[in-house]
């Protein structure tokens, strides 16, 4: 996430950060920050009022998912708060580079192209596994 917000003006707007007045947070920060929503669920509380605001917006979702899953890079040494190696990351192949990793999921609605739906998981979880967590609704199509 810091290097995104470093390289997308758009990504600075979004989250009103001006770096002729602030630095970007760093990672530490930032995992701090995720884990703290974690701890408490905030994030799925967050995305559920998304969801409310856009629909009394009139932001309807259609019938149709586009799912898209990324590799969360994460350092080889990466190590939970026992100083073991984190459960959570795995190592997978893509294409012929090996990545020890998380995967993100995101379900995008295939009309208004608004995201519904969000998951992360290992990076050894088959991406049809998680297909169920993604579709919003009576999807007739993905």
């Amino acid at each position: 996430m810091e290097e995104a917000l470093y390289d997308s003006r758009a990504l600075l707007q979004f989250v009103g950060i001006d770096l002729a007045q602030e630095p970007v947070p760093e990672e530490t920060t930032i995992c701090r920050f995720l884990h703290l929503l974690e701890a408490h669920q905030l994030g799925e509380q967050l995305f559920a009022r998304i969801g409310e605001y856009s629909a009394r917006q009139g932001l309807q979702m259609s019938r149709g998912t586009i799912m898209d899953v990324t590799i969360i890079d994460a350092p080889s040494s990466t190590k939970n708060r026992t100083k073991e190696r984190d459960p959570e990351m795995h190592q997978t192949k893509n294409g012929n580079q090996w990545y020890f990793d998380m995967k993100d999921y995101i379900g995008v609605d295939g009309q208004t192209k608004l995201i519904h739906s969000a998951a992360a998981t290992a990076a050894n979880v088959p991406d049809s596994q998680m297909l169920p967590d993604l579709l919003h609704g009576k999807k007739t199509w993905v």
